[in-house]
């Protein structure tokens, strides 16, 4: 646990080419810079990171040099105690450290949230459910349910940080059926505090830049609390 450590705030958003049907992916538009706001801490050179047009590249493919240059710096904004928007099997979302006491307060300054909501913690193997969780259900179960579209509400392990929601005994465990989210979590190597990339009660951001329906897209939201640069 790094309580003390300076949270850079928001440095680091990855767009998927897919994901969601309609979600994260399907805009060909060029992306935007970022930069965060204030009262987030300043971090000029926030940057927009575009996977290759796969959800899951793999060893042999060309497109995996993307990839593994956006694998990396989604990780070591992470271990720089910094909030990287990325994309799971369900919607956009904001993660960062749980480990990081800073990186969480900035999770609820960036969205507006109230401290009384807990954040999902994504781990990147059923394996982890065990080192961060007091599991009383069946291994089978586990294993049918993650990865995939769920979180499972379980009993917290002394392993997690205590700052992370320290209102309760319980935690969200999410393991998304994504192949990069999966990869930066085990690339990383320790929990993930995770959330949707939205503003705390409004609609959930399903798609980079295009609106569907009432849901916006999640460049459309971050404009809305942080500035943009061309």
């Amino acid at each position: 646990m790094s309580p003390a450590r300076r949270c850079r705030g928001l440095r680091a958003a990855v767009a998927a080419s897919v994901g969601l049907s309609e979600g994260p992916g399907g805009s060909a538009r060029r992306g935007r810079l970022l930069r965060p706001p204030s009262p987030a801490p300043a971090a000029p050179g926030a940057r927009l990171l575009r996977l290759p047009g796969s959800g899951a590249v793999r060893a042999a493919s060309p497109e995996r040099a993307g990839w593994t240059e956006a694998l990396r710096a989604a990780v070591a904004e992470l271990r720089a105690g910094a909030v990287v928007a990325v994309p799971t099997d369900t919607l956009y979302g904001l993660a960062c450290s749980a480990s990081c006491s800073a990186a969480l307060g900035a999770v609820y300054r960036l969205k507006g949230r109230s401290e009384a909501k807990p954040l999902a913690v994504c781990l990147g193997r059923v394996a982890d459910v065990y080192r961060y969780c007091h599991v009383r259900v069946p291994e089978g179960l586990l294993k049918d349910l993650l990865p995939g579209p769920v979180t499972l509400v379980l009993e917290r392990s002394e392993e997690l940080n205590k700052d992370l929601n320290p209102f309760t005994p319980l935690v969200g465990i999410r393991i998304p059926d994504h192949a990069f989210i999966q990869d930066l979590v085990q690339v990383f190597g320790g929990p993930v505090a995770l959330t949707s990339a939205n503003l705390s009660s409004q609609a959930s951001s399903l798609n980079v830049e295009k609106h569907h329906g009432r849901a916006p897209g999640w460049l459309s939201w971050l404009s809305d609390c942080l500035r943009l640069r061309s």
